[in-house]
């Protein structure tokens, strides 16, 4: 598959189908993707990509370098006083208008205002309110579990994947039931504009597109908030807007905002992490033979490594605060730099057999939940907490959970999303792989 010229790389030497700011690159074989990051990997200095022109935008295009290696994204994702996250790290960034009426999102945020923003929500992270959230955990698997293997309909994403972290927040949010078939339309509304077009009309997919969906989930929370400022109860809302700290709490643009960002990387990332890891364990039987032989022993490197190969968020965008040198070039203030996580997570100067799904990696240094630095994921603890109590009853008889077909995936240049994966209970005959069909021999959790 190639690509027109004006959307090649700007660097000699690279084929022109390797432009990660081409939508059309998205909709190419994961392999050839992670053919083309470590091509890039093996340049000294960061390329840069050039945008095709968009009639549509009416504007010149536009680009960034490409951070591919895992020591300049984990140093990018870090080092907040250069590489700054204003005013967006999504494609497009956000407009102004859109900032005004829903608020600043805190993974937009640098410096002294995101600051404050965090140490809210962080005083809100009560550890009470964690002990209560995790145990919650294990009750929300146990019923999601239950109802998805005495229902008729197979499918994992619908029926588990998406259902235990989204029930989770919400009752860490404290959302009503009633209100909670609502918010989950709204969720997918907007989030199903994460990915890549596929035909001629081929484009960038991003979030920030279903705005009505995110309107209508501020609404409810901001109904909510009034309701829990008038009766405070022991949930997350009324901690965010009842909190006092330096005198602030977060009004009801701020809450809508960190609920929308909260259903994304408390939801949305989680998702992906579980349902990825089903495809993993299905296609490496000897890997979740493993698993099963000591649980507890292999939880912790197990969910790490999951994390690693499916990399729920492929990149993030930063801007240049000042000038810096990467890989020997000198990159301007201004300039834009995109974070590729899927790329760093497989780096064969960081980790062996990179292409490899190992549930011992010792040691994993994958860059999820952010790559740390300032605005590493707040409920990071939370997702391996979810990961383990559900993949703990999907692998125990007897459930034994398995995929049975090839997942659907979403060609994506922001989440690494699988949109459907039929499963099946009880052990494969044999004890050969669960999963059936060519696709099923390469790893689809490898995508980005």
């Amino acid at each position: 598959m190639s690509l027109p010229a004006q959307s090649a790389a700007s660097d000699d030497g690279l084929p022109p189908e390797a432009n990660p700011a081409d939508p059309r690159f998205w909709q190419l074989p994961h392999e050839k993707r992670l053919e083309v990051f470590a091509m890039l990997r093996r340049r000294e200095a960061p390329v840069f990509f050039s945008e095709p022109q968009n009639a549509l935008r009416r504007r010149q295009p536009q680009g960034f370098y490409a951070l591919v290696r895992h020591e300049d994204v984990r140093e990018a994702s870090r080092n907040a006083a250069v590489f700054g996250s204003a005013p967006g790290v999504t494609t497009p960034q956000p407009a102004r208008w859109v900032a005004a009426l829903f608020g600043h999102s805190m993974v937009n945020l640098d410096g002294r205002d995101h600051a404050q923003l965090r140490k809210i929500v962080s005083r809100a992270f009560s550890p009470r309110l964690l002990a209560e959230a995790e145990k919650d955990i294990h009750e929300v698997v146990s019923r999601v579990v239950e109802d998805a293997v005495t229902q008729p309909s197979r499918e994992f994403v619908t029926a588990v994947a998406s259902l235990v972290p989204f029930e989770v927040v919400c009752n860490m949010m404290g959302i009503p039931e009633r209100h909670r078939p609502r918010i989950l339309d709204q969720l997918n509304d907007a989030s199903e504009n994460i990915g890549v077009e596929r035909g001629a009309g081929a484009k960038f997919r991003i979030p920030g597109k279903g705005l009505r969906a995110l309107a209508r989930m501020h609404v409810m929370i901001a109904m909510l908030a009034r309701e829990r400022r008038r009766r405070p109860t022991d949930d997350l809302i009324s901690a965010l807007i009842n909190a006092d700290v330096d005198g602030q709490c977060l009004g009801n643009r701020q809450l809508g905002a960190f609920f929308t960002l909260l259903m994304v990387a408390g939801v949305e990332t989680t998702r992906n992490a579980i349902s990825h890891g089903l495809a993993l364990l299905s296609d490496h039987p000897d890997q979740r033979a493993l698993w099963e032989s000591d649980f507890d022993k292999y939880a912790d490197s197990a969910v790490d490594e999951i994390v690693r190969c499916s990399t729920p968020i492929i990149q993030f965008k930063r801007t240049l605060r000042t000038d810096h040198v990467v890989g020997g070039r000198t990159l301007r203030q201004g300039e834009m730099v995109a974070l590729y996580y899927a790329s760093a997570n497989r780096d064969e100067a960081v980790f062996a057999d990179s292409g490899t799904f190992d549930i011992t990696r010792d040691p994993n240094p994958h860059l999820g939940y952010g790559g740390g630095g300032p605005h590493y994921c707040l409920g990071a603890h939370l997702a391996r907490q979810e990961l383990k109590a559900l993949f703990k009853v999907l692998l125990s008889d007897p459930v034994a959970m398995r995929a049975v077909g090839p997942p659907e995936l979403v060609p994506s240049n922001f989440d690494n999303r699988i949109r459907s994966l039929p499963f099946g209970l009880g052990r494969p005959a044999g004890g050969g792989p669960s999963v059936v069909g060519d696709a099923a021999a390469k790893s689809p959790a490898a995508d980005g």
